[in-house]
């Protein structure tokens, strides 16, 4: 029995991966033209231009569909590979500088921010939304923050726990820009007031946490 070729094999995990893209996206576009509740997987699969088979085959059903969308937006929250060594408070602020601004830009994106508000409108008829946003997304973020403290910290740079530096490090970048943003009483800030502002956060930061002895 003849099997089938490498490059036509390649082809179809191609094909698949971008029926899995659209079936994604026609999903999250459902989800905030009609709430994720009320949405069903058959509009889901109408708008993507698959049958109720496939889309449950390459995605799965609405809350996997769900966790999906939020996992791809927070994979860009991780800390990079690449981070250099935290040796010296100069670094450490450069980091932080680095990944603030980083978060500002990703979570301030307007489609972030629909899945933010989406999560607060279905609060009571589907706590998943936001159950979901908050383990998989903000916990990325969360834990990336985590773990640049503990870094620091194994470095002699910073004392204290790694959970509670984060939060005020988070609490000093965001001050109230996301409860603006989901009121939109505010405008998303440009890249380069988003730069300036993971800026003052670092220094604000590290000027909070003396070098140690």
């Amino acid at each position: 029995m003849a099997r089938p070729s490498m490059s036509k094999c390649h082809q179809k995990g191609g094909d698949e991966t971008a029926v899995r893209q659209r079936i994604l996206d026609a999903a999250f576009a459902a989800f905030m033209k009609s709430g994720y509740a009320t949405t069903s997987t058959l509009e889901i699969a109408t708008r993507a231009r698959v049958s109720k088979r496939e889309l449950y085959a390459l995605v799965g059903n609405k809350q996997e569909m769900l966790i999906a969308c939020i996992s791809e937006r927070a994979n860009r929250l991780d800390v990079p590979a690449d981070l250099p060594v935290l040796r010296d408070r100069e670094t450490l602020g450069q980091v932080l500088a680095s990944f603030g601004t980083k978060l500002v830009r990703e979570v301030s994106d307007p489609t972030v921010i629909g899945v933010f508000r989406l999560a607060i409108a279905e609060v009571v008829q589907a706590p998943e939304v936001a159950r979901a946003l908050d383990s998989i997304g903000r916990e990325t973020s969360r834990a990336a923050l985590r773990k640049i403290m503990a870094e620091a910290q194994a470095s002699g740079l910073l004392t204290g726990r790694p959970a509670e530096l984060a939060e005020q490090f988070a609490g000093l970048l965001w001050r109230d820009l996301m409860v603006s943003l989901l009121l939109g009483v505010a405008e998303r800030p440009d890249p380069r007031e988003i730069a300036g502002r993971a800026r003052n956060a670092a220094a604000a930061f590290l000027q909070l946490h003396s070098a140690t002895e």
